[in-house]
């Protein structure tokens, strides 16, 4: 147990919108999600259904970055520093993290407003690629992935999607590993030379939990970290997609998304969103620089690693 939300942050309301519509037996009060690392070794994360931004400073003490009117879902850090959010209830949002200003950024794919974002990823040239989940599944298989180029060019990769949710590029940058809630699997979605995307396929199939897949990391080796709502764990599986190794929950089963952090980039943190807590593993390889970690030339920024 590395941090765990203080009880008077847990106001929201059991019948707030948000959680209104959620199915039963999921958290209300608070939800935890969207761990990222600045490049000065902070751990930050959101609180969807109270509309919050924590940075969390080392001895695990929660202090309030922003408040405002909305539901953020995933949180990731430009490599110029700014904070960029995926918000579910206003699509993708811009935030300082010295004023804690939030502004829209993306609000809306040409006149249609988004479904409901989820998860967002840097990729080394500087194009955003973010998940629509809105209340997609297996009965509404319409969620969206869509790339957002560095030159401001929104595309959509897939639409086909029921409930796509995590989301982080292999160590070449070739593929996208998809997290598919509702699906309990993660997709593989291979990017083609002129951009779209050939041949999306069923990376890892998982099974049981009430939940599903949900956020995702790599380590420096390409093993990918699958945050698993409702089983109270974290897979890892290599490169191959076999199994490495499972670490789980020592609180709830809300396991809900994960970020590689510590001076050594060595240290997991997972947001465990039924108990308002952050876990810590030690692990025995470091997570893959990030995007905000690394300058244009790829050497990592002082400050550790993130992912």
């Amino acid at each position: 147990m590395f941090a765990r939300l203080p009880d008077e942050y847990r106001r929201a309301a059991p019948d707030n919108e948000w959680a209104r519509y959620q199915p039963q037996g999921g958290p209300a009060t608070s939800l935890l999600e969207g761990p990222s690392i600045d490049r000065d070794g902070t751990l930050w994360c959101v609180d969807l259904p109270n509309g919050r931004v924590y940075r969390i400073t080392p001895d695990g003490t929660f202090h309030v970055a922003a408040e405002y009117d909305g539901w953020p879902n995933g949180l990731k850090f430009h490599e110029d520093g700014r904070i960029f959010i995926a918000d579910y209830k206003h699509g993708i949002m811009e935030m300082d993290p010295v004023n804690g200003r939030v502004r829209p950024f993306l609000t809306r794919a040409g006149l249609a407003p988004f479904k409901g974002c989820n998860d967002l990823f840097f990729a080394g040239n500087g194009d955003l690629y973010f998940t629509d989940q809105g209340l997609t599944g297996l009965h509404d298989p319409t969620g969206r992935l869509f790339r957002l180029t560095a030159a401001g060019r929104l595309e959509c990769l897939l639409s086909n999607v029921p409930s796509p949710n995590g989301l982080v590029m292999n160590l070449s940058e070739t593929m996208v590993y998809l997290a598919v809630t509702r699906g309990n699997c993660v997709w593989r979605v291979p990017l083609s030379p002129d951009g779209g995307v050939a041949k999306v396929g069923v990376y890892v199939q998982l099974s049981g939990g009430w939940g599903g897949p949900d956020g995702l990391a790599l380590d420096v080796d390409g093993r990918l970290f699958i945050a698993h709502v409702g089983m109270g764990a974290v897979w890892v599986v290599d490169a191959m997609g076999e199994p490495v190794y499972r670490i789980r929950t020592c609180a709830e089963a809300h396991t809900t998304n994960v970020a590689f952090g510590g001076a050594d980039g060595r240290t997991l943190y997972i947001t465990e969103s039924g108990s308002g807590s952050i876990l810590a593993a030690r692990l025995d390889r470091p997570g893959r620089p990030m995007f905000s970690h690394a300058d244009r030339n790829g050497a990592v920024r002082p400050g550790g690693k993130g992912a």
